[in-house]
């Protein structure tokens, strides 16, 4: 492919470019074998996905040292959304430098090469500090980088820094109390905010992560995901996320290498890391260069069997009922065939498995990780104390009176065998490759600065829902698929006549990783993308 030298020919060429193409070393090529095209602009930069972008700089309409100067930029001047709690700008572009310099002299580079990236402030990484967003950690540097990163390192990403958190990953806002005073609004907390509406969280625990991607200063990034991690920030922020299959949690059915002690842990069966991205395509790839497997395309949508399990779709918000039942018409549209049958008993069944989990297995894998990785606190007490959030505070007290240990043994015996079961059963009886819902029951709430954001309202069928739960609400459709195992992603949808994102989820068998990848940069191309964030 040729790549002519108009600003639109280029954006077309880029998008029709796969990740495929990327990965199997062809992509664009310059005309006469070197670059003509002009150099992008900054908007055009700043709109660059990660496969266009991975196109641009191979096509050499775009250098790596440009590209990295001018979402550094972006970056600060988005600051105020208190994404980033390091900002690596001098290492960061000593790496594009040496992208370039390579790239001029003919060396083989890594498939992301010059692909800059966030990562997510509770991965461990070599060369910056990984302080979970939390005080007993600010000065904590783990001796390597976690598997995962270093995969997409190796690949030849360029870490810009590390993004923003709920305070240990152990929240659904990221409502950070540990940041320090807030300079305008004098409240106790810096909290990450949403880019759509920065009155309202950008989700979490990977808030920062979503934000940076939401905002343009990356096209792509690291979260981290327990209950709804990765896709709670996808969805509320308009971009999307993955939750790779993670199996039994022991190994068996684990997609990617790392491990415990390669990020800081809540649940040692629910944790992993995920890719997040503004496009399916985007996550697909990191996938694909993480796990080392073949890159899917696009699944043909039409005679998709998917499932619409009515416990997921029952209590949504209003404006996000709406913007849902307009995306599967157009899925229906496009021949996807719907299969309205229920995970029956699915909430109780998964409300009693959850948080025995996810708070009895820190009470081992916190201080596992601690003393693994010389970290300058050992113990669960040590961390507790110097705790800022009073949510996380309130999570920890849980995990010091190991409150769930007497159930755990019964979850782990049966309540989670039969969770699993009863997702095999249907997908094996309905025949259906996934299922799918809203991946939130609202859109992005209100923060709340002094209080961390206990609660919140919503409206369905016109009734105010008042004083819900916070986090129970946010990842009540999030949660059911980590404590099976199985990959799920969430998908940008649209958005509500209020303007704020809406992500579509979809969960497939346990190891349908790729294909659950494939349908979703299927169903990406029938809704379109979503209108970016306004930016003073």
């Amino acid at each position: 492919m040729t790549l002519n030298t108009s600003r639109r020919q280029f954006f077309k060429n880029t998008s029709a470019v796969s990740a495929a193409a990327l990965l199997g070393g062809t992509g664009l090529t310059a005309c006469g074998g070197t670059s003509t095209a002009a150099t992008l602009t900054t908007d055009e930069q700043l709109a660059l996905t990660a496969t266009q972008a991975l196109a641009a700089l191979k096509a050499g309409s775009l250098s790596a040292t440009a590209y990295v100067t001018t979402l550094i930029q972006r970056a600060k001047s988005v600051s105020d959304l208190n994404a980033m709690i390091t900002l690596d700008e001098a290492g960061a572009l000593a790496v594009a430098k040496q992208v370039d310099a390579d790239r001029a002299a003919g060396k083989t580079l890594g498939v992301l090469a010059g692909l800059p990236i966030v990562v997510k402030d509770n991965i461990n990484s070599k060369a910056l500090k990984t302080t979970g967003g939390t005080s007993s950690l600010r000065n904590f540097q783990p001796a390597n980088n976690a598997p995962s990163l270093q995969k997409l390192i190796d690949a030849g990403a360029i870490v810009l820094g590390k993004s923003n958190l709920h305070e240990w990953a152990f929240g659904i806002t990221s409502t950070n109390f540990t940041l320090g005073i807030d300079p305008i609004t004098k409240a106790a907390t810096r909290p990450c905010k949403n880019p759509y509406d920065s009155s309202r969280i950008p989700g979490g625990s990977s808030g920062g992560t979503a934000v940076a991607i939401a905002t343009r200063f990356a096209p792509a990034g690291l979260g981290t995901d327990t209950g709804g991690s990765t896709r709670v920030p996808a969805s509320f922020c308009g971009i999307a996320g993955f939750r790779p299959s993670v199996g039994d949690g022991v190994g068996k059915g684990r997609r990617y290498p790392d491990t415990a002690n390669d990020a800081l842990p809540i649940s040692t069966t629910r944790d992993t890391l995920g890719p997040m991205g503004r496009t399916v395509a985007d996550l697909a790839l990191l996938d694909a260069v993480i796990t080392g497997t073949a890159l899917p395309s696009a699944k043909n949508l039409k005679g998709l069997k998917i499932g619409l399990p009515a416990s997921f779709w029952a209590g949504l918000d209003d404006s996000v009922k709406a913007v849902a039942v307009a995306a599967k018409q157009k899925l229906a549209d496009a021949g996807v065939v719907f299969v309205e049958a229920d995970l029956d008993g699915i909430m109780a069944l998964n409300d009693a498995i959850s948080f025995p989990i996810a708070l009895h297995e820190p009470v081992a894998a916190i201080p596992a990780y601690l003393v693994a990785n010389n970290a300058p606190v050992k113990t669960v007490k040590e961390v507790s104390d110097q705790l800022a959030s009073p949510d996380v505070q309130g999570a920890f007290g849980a995990i010091a009176g190991d409150v769930f240990g007497a159930a755990y043994p019964d979850v782990m015996a049966t309540k989670r065998p039969a969770l699993q079961k009863l997702y095999k059963d249907y997908f094996a009886a309905q025949g259906v490759e996934a299922v799918m819902f809203p991946t939130t029951l609202l859109a992005a709430p209100k923060i709340d600065a002094a209080n961390g954001s206990k609660t919140l309202s919503y409206t369905v069928g016109g009734v105010e829902q008042k004083d819900k739960d916070t986090f129970g609400t946010c990842i009540r459709n999030t949660d059911p698929c980590t404590n099976v195992g199985i990959p799920s992603v969430s998908i940008p949808a649209g958005l509500t006549a209020g303007g704020l994102p809406v992500g579509m989820q979809i969960d497939g068998p346990l190891g349908s990783d790729a294909n659950l990848l494939a349908i979703g940069m299927g169903m990406e191309a029938v809704w379109g993308s979503i209108k970016a964030p306004v930016m003073g």
